[in-house]
């Protein structure tokens, strides 16, 4: 079986603006943005992998990407900062200025440093405890015992409205799968009729 060899990723499948520095050994995937203000510089070191849709933004600094980092695609870092050698970002991730220890992991949808203030991993001081927002602040509510659920307990927002004006083939198999992965639903259902 033959398998063709990887070609060279070409400049016409990313956007490069300002002072950028890439390795030639880098990977970098399509759809990524690399933009160095004014001043700014960007950094990307030997086999370094940068995932699709993947932006880093030098403000004010220099922004290092290390030797072999993994970069998941949708991650933004914005700042300055250093990703430390062999590092894995997972995807969707977001760090403002932010510096990433040698080896690290940083797990998918995460989100480090602040917008508001400057930090890296070399900072004595501990971080401020954030202050709790609104949707931090939502209640939760005691479950029953034995894992029952009370209907009353339950807030109509939750409860699932099925409503069909045209006949729904396999409603019977929608409705066996339904009271298998709802077994609330049941009091709902008894309630209406």
């Amino acid at each position: 079986m033959h398998v063709p060899s990887l070609q060279p990723v070409s400049r016409d499948q990313f956007c490069v603006s300002g002072d950028v520095t890439i390795h030639p050994t880098a990977i970098i995937a399509s759809g990524v943005l690399l933009q160095a203000d004014p001043e700014s510089h960007i950094i990307i070191g030997a086999g370094a992998c940068l995932g699709m849709g993947t932006v880093l933004h030098a403000h004010q600094g220099t922004l290092e990407v290390g030797a072999e980092v993994t970069i998941g695609a949708g991650v933004l870092i914005v700042g300055e900062g250093k990703i430390g050698a062999s590092a894995c970002i997972g995807a969707a991730s977001t760090i403002w200025n932010h510096s990433i220890e040698h080896g690290a992991i940083v797990p998918p949808l995460s989100l480090l440093g602040a917008p508001d203030r400057q930090t890296t991993a070399t900072t004595s001081e501990p971080a401020p405890e954030p202050t709790p927002t609104a949707s931090d602040l939502v209640s939760t509510q005691q479950e029953p015992p034995n894992g029952t659920v009370d209907p009353a307990a339950i807030s109509p927002a939750a409860e699932i409205q099925l409503s069909f004006s045209a006949p729904v083939y396999g409603q019977e198999n929608l409705n066996r799968l339904l009271s298998t992965l709802l077994p609330h639903r049941q009091a709902f259902l008894k309630g209406q009729e």
